[in-house]
């Protein structure tokens, strides 16, 4: 593996010194034999993602026509033609096109270093980015990027990183001290940092991942032992990152894994609480209804006893009055002297027994009834309070269940946010000026 290669330029439809304008760029990616004379044997373009060449063109002349520049005095006009409105990113894989082609594992690795390239251009462009194409018919396989700038204008200056942090230089003004010359040199320099951030960008997200240096060995002057062993570190670090890729999608799997048996636990403690709680409701309102029902027994039972015992007591009256009037009948039976005694002791004594014996008689049936009702109520109070009873102690139980199982799902929850995946940890810095790598999507 070699080093990478990322360039931005953009054009207008005029066309600079040496003629290269939107038409004509467009133009020698479709290969059109005016426009790609360097081509020994043309091929045509291989669209990457996005729009094809002629709808990239056809966007590109519509919104040029569509764009006007507003001048102080607020009337607008059609923008200039020599300005800039088309922005193109080339990237090229440093492993001859003849050595993929005869190599599975190079030419994996080259699809794997189209989908990262391509991913990085949609992060950092977004929806300017309109189109990508690849070209196979020259040594080295590249990818052409086409950006539409979506500001008001459809300045490529506004989007392209040097020019953009070298305006912001200029239009702070001189620092004390500072002449126009002094100016310009700062400006120069913030440009050439903005476009070392821009390549430090790419190669955080594409050429690290992909074993390739930041840097070939001719500019910083490297022997060639030097330049092997940065390749060889670079391809290290690419080995690294790709075990810890593979660890991660373990670890992310099981994670996965343990989240979903969790959620399943937890769901299925929620779903056993609710028809818990669901009975524990039924049984509570009917030990409620039980003990409605117990009272109202039991107050139907004092008030039957209470009216056998008036009763018993109307009884016990009636009785003496009975014993009263028999004594009385005795009584009246020794005075009389006028009849034969005999008879009449006999006579009356069968009057007074007949008498005697239907009021017992009368007196033992409400007795015998009232003992009855007496009995019954007290009954179906001791069934009551028993029932009673035996509602509070299965309410007690479901009580108990339910506690166990909000226990279980509380447990549940704290296992689901152990095993939730961390923050991933920061990637290692390769050197002064490098942004982090974007996260992939």
């Amino acid at each position: 593996m070699g080093f990478q290669f990322v360039h931005f330029e953009g054009y207008s439809r005029s066309g600079d010194k040496d003629g290269r304008s939107v038409d004509f760029i467009l133009g020698e990616a479709e290969r059109r034999p005016d426009a790609s004379v360097h081509v020994t044997s043309p091929a045509p373009p291989q669209r990457v993602w996005g729009l094809s060449l002629s709808e990239v063109r056809a966007q590109h002349d519509a919104r040029a026509d569509a764009a006007r520049d507003v001048m102080a005095n607020g009337r607008s006009r059609a923008i200039r033609k020599t300005q800039k409105t088309l922005a193109t990113v080339v990237a090229s894989y440093s492993v001859p096109l003849a050595e993929v082609r005869n190599d599975p594992e190079k030419t994996k690795a080259l699809t794997d270093w189209e989908k990262r390239t391509v991913a990085w251009l949609r992060e950092t462009y977004g929806d300017q980015l309109v189109g990508v194409v690849r070209h196979v018919d020259e040594t080295y396989p590249h990818l052409h990027a086409y950006i539409l700038p979506d500001n008001r204008m459809m300045k490529v200056s506004d989007i392209h990183p040097g020019q953009v942090a070298k305006g912001e230089v200029m239009s702070a003004g001189h620092l004390p001290g500072e002449d126009a010359k002094a100016l310009n040199k700062r400006g120069d320099a913030a440009y050439r940092a903005a476009m070392r951030d821009w390549q430090a960008s790419y190669h955080q997200t594409v050429g690290i991942p992909c074993g390739l240096t930041r840097l070939g060995p001719l500019k910083r002057r490297l022997t060639r032992a030097q330049w092997q062993a940065e390749q060889t570190q670079a391809r290290a670090l690419q080995a690294s990152l790709d075990r810890a890729a593979k660890v991660q999608q373990k670890v992310d799997a099981f994670v996965r894994e343990q989240q979903t048996e969790t959620e399943s636990l937890v769901a299925q403690a929620e779903t056993i609480a609710a028809a818990l709680q669901a009975e524990a409701a039924a049984a509570k309102a009917d030990a409620a209804r039980r003990l409605a029902e117990a009272e109202i027994a039991t107050e139907a039972a004092k008030a039957a006893h209470d009216a056998a015992v008036a009763e018993q007591r109307k009884a016990s009256w009636m009785m003496a009055r009975v014993r009263e009037a028999d004594a009385k009948m005795r009584e009246a039976t020794a005075r009389l002297q006028h009849w034969p005694s005999r008879l009449r002791t006999a006579w009356d004594g069968l009057r007074n027994s007949k008498v005697a014996e239907r009021i017992r008689a009368a007196v033992e049936s409400e007795m015998t009834a009232l003992r009855e009702r007496a009995s019954s109520a007290l009954a179906r109070a001791a069934a009551a309070d028993a029932a009673l009873r035996k509602a509070e102690v299965r309410a007690s139980s479901i009580d108990h269940a339910l506690t166990e199982t909000t226990t279980q799902r509380d447990l549940a929850r704290e296992e689901l946010a152990r095993l939730r995946p961390p923050e991933p940890m920061p990637r290692p810095s390769l050197g002064p000026g490098m942004r982090p790598m974007p996260r992939r999507r």
